[in-house]
């Protein structure tokens, strides 16, 4: 495969202090920061990991950014679903190359593309036009315009109901998800999984009780913190900031009809 930088590429900057500046490449453009200005045309053609130098003498390392360092730096016009929760989301959803996959409240598209970089098929529902067509940019633009393919989304409120049948999963990103489960009931294949990503135990409580009503079982709420480690040499502690709570993400699988 070649990975020599092209025209259209996305490419991540990453200068001496770390710092990260996602480009997308055109011929004759310039990329412009505090520390100077670098041309396109020096990174078309060469390889990732190539070191530029600015017109102020500052270095900068090319790379193709990850689906995590697109997503952090991505057009939004939503709040995000945050690397840290997009992993355990799709362990808890056990998303698998095929499956069916309700997605509501699609935002900016970062559950979205994390789903279908691991081979799910995906309808979206989203209440906005405009979200809608963000995150239908957001996934043609990190994973490729064949993305859509696997990927539909529909300007539909699922509190109303979800007329796609036989899903294997239904993953929800809405501030009242209990609204919908009576309707996940009724469209999930028995065994299928829900997910709920929602900021409040309160939310994650009355979601909760509304899967108990509705025949899912094996229910499980969990958080997950994010702390890093500060390494230098014999220097090593706990870094003083950490990313703590984001949302909770409750599962359950369904088990009555």
């Amino acid at each position: 495969m070649n990975r020599t930088f092209a025209e259209g590429d996305q490419v991540l900057l990453v200068d001496r202090k770390q710092r990260r500046y996602l480009v997308a490449l055109a011929a004759g453009a310039e990329f412009h920061s505090h520390t100077g200005v670098i041309a396109h045309d020096a990174v078309l053609g060469a390889d990732e990991g190539v070191v530029l130098r600015s017109s102020r003498g500052s270095t900068f390392t090319a790379f193709r950014p990850t689906l995590s360092d697109y997503v952090l730096k991505m057009p939004r016009g939503a709040q995000v679903i945050y690397p840290k929760d997009l992993g355990p989301l799709l362990l808890l959803a056990d998303v698998f190359p095929g499956a069916q996959i309700l997605e509501s409240g699609v935002g900016s598209g970062a559950l979205s593309m994390t789903m279908l970089r691991a081979g799910a098929e995906v309808t979206g529902y989203e209440l906005r036009e405009d979200f809608a067509a963000r995150a239908k940019q957001n996934v043609t633009t990190m994973l490729g315009p064949r993305a859509l393919d696997r990927y539909d989304v529909q300007i539909r409120d699922a509190y109303e109901g979800i007329d796609v049948r036989d899903l294997d999963r239904v993953v929800l990103d809405l501030p009242e998800p209990w609204k919908v489960v009576p309707h996940a009931a009724g469209a999930l294949l028995p065994g299928g999984i829900i997910v709920a990503y929602t900021p409040s135990i309160l939310q994650a409580t009355q979601f909760r009780d509304a899967l108990d009503a509705h025949g899912f079982r094996f229910a499980e709420t969990v958080e997950v913190l994010n702390r890093t480690w500060h390494v230098d040499g014999q220097a090593v502690r706990p870094d003083h900031r950490m990313v703590a709570h984001t949302a909770f993400l409750t599962h359950a699988r369904l088990l009555q009809k």
